[in-house]
């Protein structure tokens, strides 16, 4: 008899980058899971584009479609049971998780944050402005974390950090350039450890 699978879900907001990663990353034999539902707060995303191109099942689940928050938590957490995915990983996914969805899912909710949590996390702190936090505070130093997600913005406890060099000429858009493939590796790393 094989490993069992570890049945993934992912949350998303965009382009869709780790969950491309993510998806070649099992497609290739290398991380021992599969994609059970790809989850999307906006209707015309790139990672829901990409879930359904791959017959991964896909949903929007926005304000949109709940507009009342509690529902929305509660349709998304419906949407991750009938799935079956075992973690949840949030990726690029520009929404708090609500606390049904995490009452559920204790400690099998994961994020990867393009900083060295504790600095430059909390509300408000994604993409380019993370980037630009880092230049702005003249660090020398700053790279990934993948973290339990909790009630509160990137205050889980840490899985696992990767760091990287700020150079004198990088600016926000050369850091997030550069720091994309450390993330995309640490990601698959840290869930092929807790595949295990």
């Amino acid at each position: 008899m094989g490993r069992l699978l570890m049945k993934l879900a992912i949350l998303a907001s965009g382009r869709g980058s780790h969950l491309q990663n993510i998806y070649r990353a099992c497609q290739s034999g290398g991380l021992s899971a599969s994609i059970e539902i790809v989850i999307s707060n906006n209707s015309r995303s790139a990672a829901l584009e990409f879930a359904r191109e791959k017959g991964i099942p896909a949903q929007h689940l926005s304000s949109q479609t709940h507009p009342d928050p509690v529902l929305l938590d509660l349709a998304v957490c419906q949407a991750l049971e009938q799935s079956g995915a075992t973690l949840v990983v949030t990726a690029g996914y520009l929404k708090k998780v609500g606390i049904n969805t995490l009452s559920r899912y204790p400690r099998a909710v994961i994020n990867v944050h393009p900083s060295l949590l504790p600095r430059h996390g909390g509300p408000g702190m994604y993409g380019l402005k993370v980037h630009q936090a880092v230049c702005d505070a003249g660090e020398v130093q700053t790279g990934v974390t993948v973290h339990y997600v909790t009630e509160e913005y990137d205050q889980g406890q840490i899985i696992r950090q990767s760091k990287l060099e700020v150079l004198n000429e990088d600016n926000p858009e050369s850091l997030a350039g550069r720091l994309l493939p450390v993330e995309h590796e640490l990601l698959v790393n840290v869930l092929k450890e807790l595949s295990e």
